[in-house]
This record gives structure tokens, C-alpha cells and sequence, in this order.
């Protein structure tokens, strides 16, 4: 019996050995070349609490996404993978033996690190419908790489810390979905709190309770975490650390740099903004959006609205401001897609923009503007200004908000109400409240040099201006912090 045993093993190590031998890695490998020691690991509790947590939390975000369906689904589905992938990392981790860095142990994560990046991709190139649920969703998913803390030097904050840190970053966008449903749809309401029980408390105590130093390895001496065999690595430089598994993209979401100098609204663009305000009549030079330029009703479906002058060739600018986003520039729009959503793409130089023919039930969406000003003279839904440069927008009234993301130097004028309004990723934003919008609640992120002008008191026609503070003081008093805004003071 014991030959047979013997025999079992040296078969059992033979397998093993090819594998390593071929350059395949283990954490791809067939479950028979580990053995039974997979289904022994699958049995451990803190599996079996990891499988009954994720049914009962992932399970309750999954039911709210197919509510809603679409894009939101998706993602929904993309985060149930992440979730089923990283449990597949911890069981196969009790097979091998811990690694004895982060280089050694990229490609054991890399089947998580490819799933984060999938979500990660549903945010990238123009704003996709629901984009505050998948961009949540992709930001939360960096909290699974606590499956790669290797230890205090491997370069990242311990498992539950990190959880928590992520879901910071997340939560921003999350809280935009339930500001902006939380009257209209209790569907997407639910959505956004299931997703963040799932992580807080939901991860973050699982993880305290079962994975405080990470994931559970196999003994010293067991089978090594293999890497395929590629091309030596670029040396590293000196005394520096790895990143954290999974590897997700060093660049940034939106690609800008920020730009060294003021971005102070010029005087052109001010001057358009004080003559609306003093009531002259600036608005009947701007061009209507008449039956005809609207998709529905156009028989050549372009896209583009018809015009008599074309728009100007953009230049290269010759200034040393580096704040322009790149993408990828097309047709001038300026259409109603589908009767819901008004669309201002790419338009250039266009200081007579408007759109006169909308409702409450439609949105507006304005990308990729540079140097113009549009005009919305009716209630809508809401309003988003994303990508745009030196770009001015007038509005009557929002019912759910008004956002300006990753632009630089805009002014924005509301002339009615607008319950929220959103600055994120933004350099230099000019915003004119009327009184009908003194109640606005305004949420910044990531944003500079942004200045609130509202109506003076006691004389009429005259603007008081507020700066938004951009710098805090962070104290700790009576064992919790407190931040403070920074005060200048001096003449």
C-alpha cells in the first residue's frame, strides 16, 4: 500500500513538473494537475462565508441591474465576475507557495487584473450612457486587489485599509447616481446602496474577519507560482517597490495635464455673459434648430445639422497651456437623438448656438466644444459639459442637475433653478447663479479656480464674486479629524 501511495506521488509531482517545464503557469493549470488539494481548499470556511457573502450581496446588486438593464447591467455582470475570479485566486493560493515578490506573482493575478481593466475600458472614449453606475463600479473593483498584499513592504496598504480606501474613490460617483434618482427611479437607488453595502460594510468586514494579512498560501516548499516564459523585464530602478496586483493602467481616466498658469475667463466670453444678463436683446442673432435639422426628420441621417458657413479649422495653439483633453475630434453636431437626448458635439469657434425646441423629459449632452457658447431656452433634465475648452453655457432650468467634467475654463450661467450642480476634474469654472438658484447644491472633486458669481443685494445688475476653496486644512482634535477650507487674509 505504501508503494502505491509512493507511485501516486511521484506521478502526482511528474505532472507538476512537466507543467513548470512547459512555462505554463499554475494559477491557469487544469484543476487534475493540484490534485484533490483544490476541492479541499474550495471547503474552507472562510470560502464557504466568502461564497455565501458574495450570493447574498453581489446576488442583491445583480437583481437591481437586471431592473434596470442595459449598460448598467452589464457592468453589474462584469463586477460578478471580478468577484468570481478573485475567489478563484484565494482557493488556488492554499495550492501554492506564497511569492516571494510582486514580479513573481503578476501573472497568477493577471486573470483579475484583465476583468478590472474590462471595466474599466466601459468608461474610457465618449461619455457612455450611465456613466456615473460604470465608472462606480470600475473605480470600486481596484478593492479585489487586496487579494495580491503579499506583506507590510509589498507597497500597499494593509487588506481591510485598502478596501476602504478604494470604495473611496468610488463613492463619488455613487453618490451622483442617488442624488439624481432618488426622486425619479427607485430602481437605481437600490442599485447604488446594494453596491455599496457590497463593499462597506460588506467586503471590507469579511475581509477583517478572514483576510486581515491577505490570502492564505500553501506551505514553504509547495509548488511555486510559475511565470510564463517571455522576455526579461526591464530593470527596475533602485530601492523601488512594485506595484500591487492586479496591475491597472498607470494612466489616468481622462488624459490632462494641468495647465501652469490662470485659467481666467477671458473678457470676450464675459462680455456675451453680462449683455444676457442686462437683458438686451443678444438673442436674435442665434441660429433655431428648426423641424428640418433634426435627425427624425432628415432623409440623409447624417447626423450633422446643415450650416452655411463651416466651422473653422482648428490650429495648434501656440500658447504654453497644456489643458486641452485629447480625443478624438469629429463632425460638428447639434441634434436630438431618439427624442430624448440633445447632443453638441465638436463645435469650434460657434458663439450663437441654441437650443430652443426642448422639455423637461430630455437631456442635453455638449462634448468636445472648444471656443463657444450655447444657449438652452427651456427646462430640462439635465445638462453635462464634458471635454470642452473655453466654453460658455446658458440654461434656464434643470430638474436634476447641471455637471461640468474634465473641461477647462468655462463659464456656466443658470438663469432659473438647478437643485445640483457638479464640477469635477475641472480647471477654471465660471458659474452665475440667479436668485431662483441660491439653493443650488454645488459638489466639486479634483477641480480648481472655481469662482460662484451671484446677484448683489443692494444693487441691481451687479455680481459679487465667492472662490470656492481648492485647499484644506486637515487638524486632529478630540481623536477624530477636522478639515477646515484655507483662509487667506491680507490686503
Amino acid at each position: 500500500m505504501e508503494k502505491a501511495l509512493v507511485e501516486r506521488l511521484e506521478a502526482a509531482v511528474a505532472r507538476l513538473e512537466a507543467a513548470v517545464a512547459s512555462g505554463a503557469s499554475l494559477s491557469a493549470a487544469p484543476r487534475d494537475l493540484l490534485g484533490d488539494g483544490l476541492e479541499a481548499a474550495a471547503s474552507d470556511p472562510a470560502i464557504v462565508a466568502y461564497d455565501e457573502f458574495v450570493a447574498g450581496a453581489v446576488g442583491r446588486l445583480t437583481a437591481a441591474g437586471e431592473k434596470i438593464g442595459g449598460k448598467v447591467l452589464d457592468v453589474t455582470k462584469v463586477l460578478a465576475e471580478a468577484f468570481d475570479v478573485a475567489k478563484d485566486r484565494l482557493v488556488q493560493a492554499k495550492q501554492l507557495q506564497k511569492p516571494a515578490s510582486m514580479a513573481d506573482a503578476q501573472d497568477f493575478f493577471k486573470p483579475l487584473n484583465d476583468v478590472i481593466a474590462k471595466a474599466i475600458a466601459m468608461t474610457e472614449g465618449r461619455r457612455p450612457d450611465y456613466f456615473n453606475h460604470i465608472k462606480s463600479v470600475a473605480d470600486s473593483l481596484t478593492a479585489l486587489a487586496w487579494v495580491g498584499f503579499l506583506g507590510k513592504d509589498c507597497g500597499m496598504s494593509f487588506p481591510t485599509a485598502h478596501v476602504e480606501e478604494s470604495w473611496q474613490m468610488a463613492e463619488f460617483y455613487n453618490n451622483k447616481v442617488l442624488v439624481e434618482y432618488r426622486n425619479k427611479d427607485p430602481d437605481h437607488v437600490e442599485w447604488a446602496k446594494a453596491l455599496k453595502e457590497l463593499y462597506m460594510p460588506g467586503l471590507r468586514d469579511f475581509v477583517k474577519k478572514y483576510y486581515p494579512l491577505g490570502p492564505s498560501w500553501g506551505p514553504v516548499g509547495g509548488a511555486p507560482v510559475s511565470q510564463p516564459k517571455a522576455a526579461a523585464p526591464a530593470p527596475k530602478a533602485p530601492g523601488a517597490k512594485a506595484p500591487p496586483p492586479p496591475a491597472l493602467p498607470s494612466a489616468p481616466l481622462f488624459s490632462t495635464e494641468k495647465s501652469p498658469k490662470s485659467a481666467q475667463p477671458k473678457e470676450g466670453m464675459s462680455a456675451v455673459f453680462q449683455e444676457i444678463s442686462s437683458g438686451k436683446a443678444v438673442t436674435t442673432g442665434l441660429r433655431k434648430v428648426t423641424d428640418d435639422m433634426k435627425t427624425k426628420n432628415r432623409s440623409d441621417r447624417s447626423g450633422v445639422v446643415s450650416s452655411s458657413t463651416a466651422a473653422p479649422a482648428a490650429t495648434p495653439e501656440k500658447t504654453p497651456r497644456a489643458g486641452s483633453f485629447s480625443f478624438k475630434s469629429g463632425p460638428p453636431k447639434l441634434e436630438l437623438q431618439m427624442g430624448r437626448k440633445w447632443v453638441v458635439e465638436n463645435q469650434v469657434g460657434k458663439k450663437n448656438l441654441a437650443i430652443d425646441d426642448c422639455d423637461a423629459r430630455q437631456s442635453v449632452y455638449v462634448y468636445g466644444c472648444k471656443d463657444s457658447v450655447l444657449q438652452v431656452n427651456g427646462k430640462v433634465n439635465n445638462i453635462t459639459v464634458d471635454k470642452c475648452t473655453k466654453v460658455g453655457v446658458v440654461f434656464k432650468d434643470v430638474v436634476a442637475a447641471f455637471e461640468v467634467v474634465n473641461c477647462n475654463g468655462v463659464e456656466v450661467q443658470c438663469q432659473g433653478t438647478a437643485p445640483t450642480i457638479s464640477i469635477d476634474n475641472t480647471s477654471g469654472c465660471q458659474l452665475y447663479l440667479s436668485k431662483g438658484s441660491l439653493g443650488a447644491s454645488i459638489t466639486s472633486a479634483k477641480s480648481s479656480e472655481i469662482n460662484v458669481m451671484v446677484p448683489s443685494g443692494t444693487t441691481d445688475g451687479d455680481w459679487v464674486e465667492h472662490a470656492l476653496p481648492q485647499q484644506y486644512i486637515h487638524s486632529f482634535k478630540d481623536g477624530q479629524f477636522v478639515t477646515s477650507p484655507v483662509s487667506h487674509s491680507g490686503a
